[in-house]
Order: C-alpha cells, then structure tokens, then sequence
C-alpha cells in the first residue's frame, strides 16, 4: 500500500496490471506494470497523453475489460462481483442518452432495471436532478438539451443507484471552456455531498489539479505510472484557486513530466 493511505481505506488497488491487445506476432502492450491504491472517498485523477492508455485502465476497473496478467480488487472483492452488486457508477466523454426518455426517465433507467417501484425513487430522483440543476428540464429529451446539460443527465444516471465509486472518462473533454469550468464546479460540489470515491480520467492537466486529491500521471508506449503528485489545495476550490500560485506551481510540475517524457521518447527514437 501506498505510504500516503497508510492512515486511509483502500477502496481500489491495482497491483501488477499489464494489458495486451491483439494475437501472437501482432501484439500491442497498452499497459504494463501499473500499480496504485485509491483511498476510500478520496478524488483521483489518471492524467497523460494521448495513447497512454488511461481509458483502458479505466475500463478494467470498471470490468468492462480483463487485464492480461495482474489483479485489480475494489472493496476487496473482484470487479465484476462489485459490478454485479452495482456498487460502482460510469460516466463517458459521450453521456449515451435514450433519446425517447425525458431527462428524468434516463436517470430512473437503472432503478427500473433494478425492479425498484417509480414510488420507491421517485423522490430520490427528484433529489439528484436538483443536485445536477435539471429539475426544470425533467420532462425535456436529450436533443433539446446542450452538450452539458445531457453530460449531467449522465452524472445523475451514474448516480441514481447511490454507488460508493464513481468512475469517470473524459466527461467533460467534448465541451466549451465555459460549460467544462461549470461542470467541474458542480462535480465538486457533488463529491462534497456525497463523498464518493471517484476515479477520472483526463488529459488536461489544469482540470486535474483543480479537481484532484491525488494525480497519477501515465507515460505512454506502453502505459506506465510516470509519477504521482499529492494535490494540496484544500478542500474548497473556488475560482481564486486557479489564480493561486501553488495551483500554477502544480500545474507547472506536471506539465514538466510530458516535456520530460517527450524528451525522453525522442531521443529513443533519434
């Protein structure tokens, strides 16, 4: 375990993973030898270029995947058993909508799949569309919606069974600069509600380091864990934390390992 979690519940650990695509003389390592812990209710972010294979590990925490050889356990049980027990919600860069359901019929979707009453949830989904700001837009569809309001469709979606872990892919990296600031706001304003663990992905470090506890940087070629870096910002981020100097001291450092990272791939290939 991490010496940083010493203190803290492993809600996730990844342990030797390596992931291979393709067949015997045309294989590809996407990701080899990662390694981390993520702490119960803390805020992770896997940060890296194009390619390195961040979304692939996502997907193998999230059992969408199997991993060639390592072990990835979630509350100490194996992914899929975690899965089946709905115990974790996904949110992609594409919030995947059903175009025939209103707003508040594709965030009831898991509970009606589940065979709970509509007067079992109802209230509650009432409750996540005011976390989300939607409740004047339940009875809208997804395409008389902007690209961030279906995005926060996808988050209350994602959050309609009250899972413990939230694992995010790049959700807001198909906005505008104005929605996205908006969205990471209101993600952490959800994350101080509910205090869930999340993990996600991006490849902006400047989202990273306003929305993270933790960054665990990926180089690429294959995927590696490169570094990672303990954000201490605080708990409330607000608008002067992107001002801050240790908010551009961070961002500064982490951009220093793909500059590196760049440096070093270039000369292996000169």
């Amino acid at each position: 375990m991490n010496s940083d979690l010493s203190q803290q519940k492993v809600e996730i650990s990844v342990d030797g993973v390596c992931m291979v695509f393709g067949k015997k003389g045309k294989q590809v390592t996407v990701l080899q030898d990662i390694s981390f812990d993520v702490a119960q209710n803390e805020f992770v972010s896997l940060l890296g270029p194009s390619g390195c294979g961040k979304s692939t590990l996502l997907r193998l925490m999230a059992d969408l995947l199997q991993p060639s050889s390592g072990q990835i356990i979630i509350q100490k049980e194996h992914p899929r058993e975690v899965r089946l027990r709905r115990k974790f919600g996904i949110v992609f860069q594409n919030p995947t909508l059903f175009e025939w359901r209103t707003v508040r019929e594709n965030v009831e979707l898991p509970l009606e799949v589940m065979g709970r009453s509509r007067a079992e949830y109802r209230s509650m989904v009432d409750q996540l569309l005011e976390t989300v700001g939607l409740t004047k837009f339940k009875d809208y569809y997804p395409w008389q919606l902007s690209g961030g309001m279906q995005q926060r469709v996808a988050i209350a979606r994602a959050l309609s069974l009250d899972p413990p872990i939230l694992f995010m892919d790049e959700p807001f990296s198909a906005l505008d600069e104005f929605t996205k600031e908006k969205l990471q706001f209101e993600l952490l304003e959800i994350k101080r509600k509910t205090n869930k663990t999340i993990v996600f992905v991006t490849h902006s470090i400047p989202e990273a380091v306003f929305l993270s506890n933790r960054i665990i940087v990926l180089s690429a070629n294959p995927g590696r864990v490169h570094s990672v870096h303990h954000v201490d910002l605080g708990e409330d981020r607000t608008l002067q934390t992107r001002e801050s100097k240790r908010f551009h001291t961070l961002t500064a450092s982490i951009r220093n390992c793909f500059y590196e990272e760049s440096v070093a791939l270039d000369d292996q290939i000169g």
